[in-house]
This record gives structure tokens, sequence and C-alpha cells, in this order.
């Protein structure tokens, strides 16, 4: 009991001391700490994070019962501890910098980001994507937001022309060179055809997926794209976007969704999103 009463008058003797930026300071803490376990959850992350508190305990330990040897062995390899921490973590950092750089509006003056020219692109994308499902053609078309995606596009063929319906089915057609690959859409105009995304980590991904949803779930984590996808083999139709699947959508759910998620040139929220029947 006389434990427990000392830490509490050594905590109400704290917060006497406490003023407001103490208190913001422990708030942004708290704060970063919760996005660092938000972006590490699901991810292998997790594991490794268990693991480097498991060695902090043990240095602890090593410090306080005064075990010589192992106490020097942890002064030594601190240098080496924290290379790797960033070369394990290299995937949540890169994560954890993107997302960090589309807060409110930081990125948009580097972004050539059109809404007007997005919603037409929209629109094409969608026609061509009935048409294809019909005949059970994939497709993976990726429209570049705020993030660019030039790192991709130059993967691929350069096409660099006006996205119409006829050009993706066409890009598409099983006997076209560049069916197999992304096409990576700028505004209102196809960049890059035949392009390769990346994959997700191996472990990240639980429920099975075919490579096509696979690489447009990469792209979604890597950046803010909303990637469209025709299956080969059902010919179903998904939206992916931020790592998250929105599967079997139907002509007037797709425009619901697609539309949805279209940003206002304004900033005031959703956009009007028109379809050219």
């Amino acid at each position: 009991m006389d434990v427990i009463r000392q830490f509490g008058l050594q905590l109400v003797e704290v917060a006497r001391h406490l003023g407001p930026i103490e208190v913001l300071d422990v708030a942004v803490v708290a704060f970063v700490l919760y996005q660092l376990l938000r972006l590490l959850r699901g991810t292998q992350g997790t594991q490794i994070l268990v693991g480097l508190i498991l060695l902090a305990v043990v240095g602890v330990v090593s410090t306080t019962f005064n075990l010589v040897l192992l106490s020097w062995l942890f002064r030594n390899a601190t240098v080496y501890i924290i290379i790797a921490i960033i070369l394990m973590f290299q995937p949540e950092l890169r994560r954890a910098l993107d997302q960090l750089g589309r807060i409110g509006h930081i990125g948009r003056p580097l972004s050539r980001f059109n809404a007007r020219q997005y919603n037409q692109a929209i629109s094409e994308a969608i026609r061509a994507a009935e048409r294809l499902s019909v005949k059970r053609t994939g497709a993976l078309i990726a429209f570049e937001r705020d993030v660019g995606l030039e790192d991709y596009a130059a993967t691929g063929v350069r096409i660099n022309g006006e996205i119409s319906t006829e050009m993706l089915q066409s890009i598409f057609y099983p006997n076209s060179p560049l069916h197999d690959g992304a096409v990576i859409v700028r505004g209102d105009r196809i960049i890059a055809a035949g392009c390769l995304l990346p994959l997700p980590e191996e472990g990240s991904v639980r429920e099975r997926l075919g490579t096509r949803h696979r690489a447009a779930l990469g792209l979604s984590l890597a950046s803010d794209a909303l990637v469209l996808v025709v299956s080969e083999e059902t010919g179903n139709i998904s939206v992916i976007e931020e790592g998250k699947i929105s599967r079997n959508l139907d002509t007037d759910s797709l425009r619901r969704r697609v539309a949805l998620k279209v940003p206002s040139e304004n900033g005031n929220g959703l956009s009007r999103f028109r379809i050219r029947r």
C-alpha cells in the first residue's frame, strides 16, 4: 500500500507542474505513436517491433543488474541496430512519409491533378470496362491523382494519347502486346500502357487474389491512385483504392463507387460526376 500511495503522490506532483506546452508535447508524441502502430498493424513489421521491444528489455536488464558483457554488446551494437531498423521498416517509413505529404493540401502545389479531366477519363474507362466485362477480357487501369505514377509509367510503352473507350478496348484486346500490363491515366490522357505495378509484400494480403488484383492492390498501397480492374476469369469489375477492394460492381454501383471518390477542384468535398452514356 505504501508503494501505491507513493506512486500516487508522485503522479500528483508531476500533474502539478504540467503546463500547456507539456500537455501538447505528450499529445503529439501519443499521436505519432498511434499513427506508427496503425501503419504496422497487419504487416510483418508488428513482429519485428515486438522483437525490438524484447531486445530493449534485455538491454535494460543487463544495465540494471550490471551484466558487463551483455551491456558492452548492446552499447557497441546500437549503431547497427538503428541501421537494421531503417532497412527492416523501409516500406512502413515510405508509407508514413507518403501519408504525411497527403495531409490537407500540402502536396497539391506539385500535383497535376485536374478533377474535370479526371471525370472525363473515368467516364470513358467505365464504358470500356462494361464492354470488356461482357467479353471477359482482363483490364487494369490506374488513375493518377496527387501522387505521381511516373516511375511505373516508365516500365511500359509511352502512349501520350487522349483516353477513349475504343483506345482502351484496343489496348486490352487479347492479342495486343500490351494487354497483360496496366494502363496509367493522367488527367484525360493515357500516358503509358503495358506498365508493371508493385506487388504487395508477402503476407500482407490474406485473401487469394489474381495477379491483376494483387498489382492493383500494391499500387493503391504505394499511392493514392484509384485502380479499375476487370477480371479475365469472371468478367467482374472491381475498384481498388487505399488498399480496399470493392468487388463485383454492376454498372450503377460502379458509377456510384467511383463518383463518391472524385475530389472537387474547389476543395469543398465531392464534385459532380456525370457519365456519358
